[in-house]
């Protein structure tokens, strides 16, 4: 009977905990680790959505949804000229079996342009029965990982029975769970077997202060016999010929072979999709009351559209303020708190207005936000969803300012 490799991890993996007794879960990913400066001004997730949060192994699901890259990107930061979207998981409990940008297949790491709008999707495959806090996120070279909002993910079923087979180029189906194990087991105990014995061949010998005296004493000749000069002479032989047979055996083995791919994709982000230019919002201001964690924006918003519009949600490091009395503001972000504004009323067609927006919650605190009045880059940024007051259509603007702290 065949057996599968993952059984036997799960297996181990499942007796050490036992043995470990009661285990805490895990309920987040390092996402709150980034200085909120970073986490605020570089990608500025929104409508993150799961197609469902249970299902079974060998079951996809799919994360879909859109990102900003702010225009005011920190300077301290590196700009995102290499980016890669991946899935943060406690672990090999999925795997990605897709994944697509602004509707193209994408592979590799991507060159993204700050003030541009993408939008992605990334299909995964159960893989380990559980419960897991699921993100996904970019890794920004040089930068780290900027998180997007998370979502508890439910798998049943047994590990077992997960399946994950490909075809290859020649028309050939594996098992990519067990394909080539134990060929690479083998050649990792070769080279194993050859270090170690080229290292205890050298330390059956007294080392150190022996060797140490025999220098002073000006036996060094004597340090290395004749049969050490042949053994070594051979290994270096032996070595370089080794691996290009057996490079050779397998290239012959294997003709049609694609390398590991190092290139840059260049994907353009979307075009009109966030109606750039109709309605238009700027921070002018900033205020953080401390004892209060209530964040103050003066906002300029100047609507050119031909509709009266009002705003219904700031987005920031995953955390969306709602304006309550806005029905139609969006409701994805898993953290959602209250938004006030001192004028609610429509901003009609040609109107210019300055308002004052309220954004008060413990998420400040909890979420590690407030931490940006001690960074040396002071500044807040989001996104400012605005809705049209008839149609619910919306317009978004990246907005950021200095923070001014009030004690």
């Amino acid at each position: 009977m065949k057996i599968r490799i993952t059984k036997w991890v799960y297996t181990i993996g499942l007796i050490i905990i036992g043995l470990g007794g009661p285990v805490q879960t895990a309920l987040a990913h390092g996402e709150k680790a980034l200085e909120p400066f970073i986490r605020m001004r570089t990608i500025q997730w929104y409508d993150v959505a799961w197609s469902k949060q249970q299902f079974k192994v060998n079951e996809e699901v799919t994360v879909s949804g859109r990102f900003h890259v702010a225009e005011d990107w920190p300077v301290s930061v590196p700009k995102p000229d290499a980016a890669f979207l991946n899935v943060s998981t406690p672990g090999p409990v999925l795997i990605r079996t897709e994944r697509w940008l602004n509707g193209k297949p994408w592979v590799n790491s991507v060159a993204l342009q700050p003030g541009g709008d993408y939008e992605f999707k990334i299909v995964l495959k159960g893989r380990l029965p559980g419960r897991y806090h699921i993100h996904p996120f970019f890794n920004l070279k040089d930068a780290g990982q900027v998180m997007g909002p998370g979502a508890w993910l439910d798998i049943s079923g047994n590990a077992g029975d997960f399946s994950n087979e490909v075809r290859t180029l020649n028309g050939e189906i594996v098992d990519m769970e067990s394909v080539g194990l134990f060929n690479g087991i083998g050649w990792h105990l070769f080279w194993g077997v050859l270090a170690t014995a080229w290292l205890l061949w050298w330390v059956r010998r007294p080392l150190f202060i022996s060797r140490y005296r025999m220098l002073q004493a000006g036996m060094e000749d004597e340090l290395i016999t004749v049969n050490d000069r042949l053994i070594a002479k051979v290994v270096l032989a032996a070595v370089p010929v080794a691996v290009l047979a057996i490079n050779a055996v397998t290239v012959n083995r294997y003709p049609n072979a694609i390398p590991l791919q190092a290139s840059l994709d260049q994907v353009l982000p979307l075009s009109a999709q966030v109606n750039a230019g109709q309605v238009d919002a700027e921070a002018v201001k900033a205020e953080y009351i401390i004892a209060k964690r209530m964040m103050i924006f003066t906002v300029r918003v100047n609507n050119r559209s031909d509709k009266p519009v009002q705003l219904g949600e700031f987005n920031t490091a995953n955390v969306s303020f709602i304006n309550p009395e806005l029905p139609a503001a969006s409701q994805v972000s898993t953290i959602e708190a209250t938004l006030r504004l001192d004028d609610n009323t429509p901003i009609r067609p040609g109107e210019e207005r300055t308002i004052s927006v309220t954004a008060q919650d413990a998420l400040w605190e909890t979420e590690k936000l407030d931490g940006l009045i001690n960074d040396a880059d002071s500044r807040v940024g989001g996104l400012l969803f605005l809705y049209d007051s008839e149609s619910g259509e919306r317009y978004i603007s990246s907005v950021s300012a200095a923070v001014i702290p009030k004690f």
